[in-house]
């Protein structure tokens, strides 16, 4: 009797689920240093904090063979360490508090990236998962293949690169120059000011409602989609607009014209205050709306 019991508490022992590791680790860290994450699946959240510390907090995937916490002078690196073939039982969310003017260059492939409260410069890459952060006026590059991509700033120049494959971008209040790119979404650039904006998109609508400083460049693409520029403030630049199939609502006086007897398009080109800036604005099917907001 007591062997048969053995073996039942045995085997329910092995067939009970293995719980996912519990994880709080600390480390002393350069107040302005860099700090490397690598999380293959679940979540990243990163906040930034005065303590010269970094901080992990959060859950390991059961398959997960362990997380590697380290430092090697002013650089720290996190990296959760899973089998070669991968598998179920890895994904792992991992909550990090790092020094507010430290850099961070976090990498995840089917996970969320959220981002806040960081001052140094920024490089988050996911392949399937959203990216949220905030800019502070140091460089951002942030990337999705799928999945939306979503950047606040407080207005402070900076170098802000956002791009994603399947999704929108999103930015709003970021200043200075822009390169924001989707293949399958919506672009979107609210109350930021800037020097060069670059927006493009293939199936989707791009929206500039900001500023674009003196002898500042704006280029907006798209191939299927609306395109609605609405400049804050005034503007002094040469204006080229064209679209294949679709109509120009221009505010600032000059219309449109027929590019062509036989074939749709219109085309608008014209100056603005003393045109020391450029605007090229395009789209293939869908209309354009030019404005002063």
């Amino acid at each position: 009797m007591m062997k048969k019991l053995t073996a039942i508490m045995f085997a329910l022992l092995l067939a009970s689920p293995v719980l996912a590791e519990q994880v709080d680790k600390t480390l002393d860290a350069a107040p302005d240093g860099q700090v490397d994450v690598s999380n293959i699946a679940g979540s990243v959240t990163v906040r930034g904090w005065s303590r010269s510390q970094v901080e992990v907090t959060g859950t390991l995937g059961k398959n997960v063979e362990e997380l590697i916490f380290e430092r090697d002078a002013d650089k720290i690196t996190i990296k959760v360490k899973v089998p070669k073939k991968g598998g179920r039982g890895i994904d792992s969310d991992l909550h990090i508090s790092v020094p507010q003017n430290c850099s961070i260059d976090v990498g995840a492939v089917s996970a969320d990236i959220d981002v806040a409260d960081v001052k140094g410069e920024q490089r988050l890459h996911t392949v399937s998962g959203d990216v949220k952060t905030e800019s502070a006026g140091e460089d951002v590059m942030a990337e999705s293949v799928s999945g939306d991509v979503e950047v606040s700033g407080d207005n402070k120049d900076g170098e802000t690169d956002a791009s994603t494959v399947s999704g929108d971008v999103t930015l709003f209040r970021v200043a200075g120059t822009v390169s924001a790119q989707s293949v399958s979404g919506d672009v979107i650039i609210d109350e930021g000011s800037f020097s060069r904006a670059d927006l493009s998109t293939v199936n989707g609508e791009l929206i500039f409602q900001s500023t674009l400083r003196k002898g500042g460049k704006l280029s907006a693409e798209t191939v299927n989609g609306d395109v609605d520029v609405q400049f804050v403030g005034d503007v002094a630049a040469k204006i080229d607009v064209s679209t294949f199939n679709g109509r120009i609502r221009n505010c600032f006086g000059p219309e449109a014209e027929r590019t062509s007897k036989y074939t749709p398009g219109w085309g608008l080109s014209f100056t603005e205050g003393d045109g020391d800036g450029r605007v090229d604005i395009s789209t293939m099917n869908g209309e354009v709306n030019l404005c002063r907001k």
